[in-house]
């Protein structure tokens, strides 16, 4: 074996393990480049919001977008592919990122399947008294969800760049679907084992979670879908019920939903997603997911990479 064939294959691609790293080091220089070019004007956007770290939040999601293009733009085109084709499947179709991705129903299935996931469990919990929503100190609540919108929507982004784009897809064409699944939602729960109140539930019920969005993301094809799917579930919990999303509090003016029962049930002060019923509303969105692509015999991998080396081309 020679040196070039242990760092590129036949097709002239360099390997996955080669391919993470310099994603890896081009987030590293995205990220950077957007501290220095973009932070003056987010600094201002944050002190308008009232929402601290949201900056830091959108230079992260920013610089991971600009990490995408540079890998989607020099990692994977290869001078064996003709003209023409790296744009059509190594271009942002590869992570989900392409045009299509983005049409309204896809955004709007996706959005509804995040909210309800967590809503449904949440409701449950309270017709059952283990959750309670009580009186909380007076203040706007409509003020702060937008406040606690602007904090949340490039947390979720920059997580699902980092989780289920360039990395998620290489690992699937090289090691199959489901390796891509459960090696990054494995890294997804652990990455919150800082998080106040981490446990091994709550930080299983998060690598659920991460299942629950690569689903989405395979069934849809859509890398867009997955985020609106993390940012609804992170919403309804923090805006429509006013409760601590993984661990963290977040303003509650008005009300507040606090736990009322045993912790295995509601997630205990890591908040309801730690708990059983977020899991098993989780469970029924994977399920029903499952079921949506079956009856219309879709692809669950159209729109991304397939897995390479298994008698399949590139979608």
């Amino acid at each position: 074996m020679t040196r070039a064939s242990l760092l590129y294959t036949p097709e002239g691609r360099l390997r996955a393990p080669f391919r993470i790293g310099a994603f890896l080091l081009a987030a590293v220089v995205g990220v950077a480049a957007a501290q220095a070019i973009a932070y003056p004007l987010a600094s201002v956007v944050a002190r308008v919001a009232g929402a601290r770290m949201s900056a830091q939040a959108w230079l992260t999601a920013l610089g991971l977008l600009l990490a995408h293009w540079l890998v989607l733009r020099v990692v994977e085109q290869t001078p064996a592919e003709p003209r023409g084709a790296h744009a059509d499947s190594r271009g942002w179709r590869y992570v989900g990122l392409h045009r299509p991705a983005a049409r309204p129903p896809v955004l709007l299935f996706g959005t509804a399947l995040g909210a309800l996931a967590i809503a449904l469990p949440i409701g449950a919990l309270l017709l059952a008294g283990w959750l309670r929503v009580e009186p909380a100190p007076a203040g706007s609540s409509w003020d702060t969800a937008w406040r606690v919108t602007v904090l949340l929507a490039p947390a979720a982004l920059a997580e699902e760049l980092a989780f289920r784009g360039y990395v998620f897809a290489v690992l699937r064409e090289s090691a199959g679907t489901a390796a891509a699944l459960v090696t990054t939602s494995l890294l997804f729960g652990l990455i919150h084992f800082t998080n106040p109140g981490a446990d091994l539930r709550a930080l299983a019920v998060v690598a659920l979670a991460g299942l629950f969005l690569g689903a989405v993301l395979i069934v849809t094809g859509s890398l867009y879908a997955a985020w609106l799917a993390h940012l609804a579930w992170n919403w309804m919990l923090a805006v429509g019920f006013h409760t601590a999303v993984s661990g963290l509090p977040l303003p509650q003016p008005d009300y507040r939903t606090v736990d009322a029962g045993p912790d295995w049930a509601t997630g205990g002060v890591w908040g309801p997603e730690g708990g059983v019923g977020a899991a098993l509303g989780m469970g029924a969105a994977m399920l029903f997911l499952r079921a949506w692509a079956a009856r219309r015999r879709r692809d669950p991998i159209t729109n991304i990479a397939r897995p390479a080396g298994r008698g399949e081309p590139l979608g």
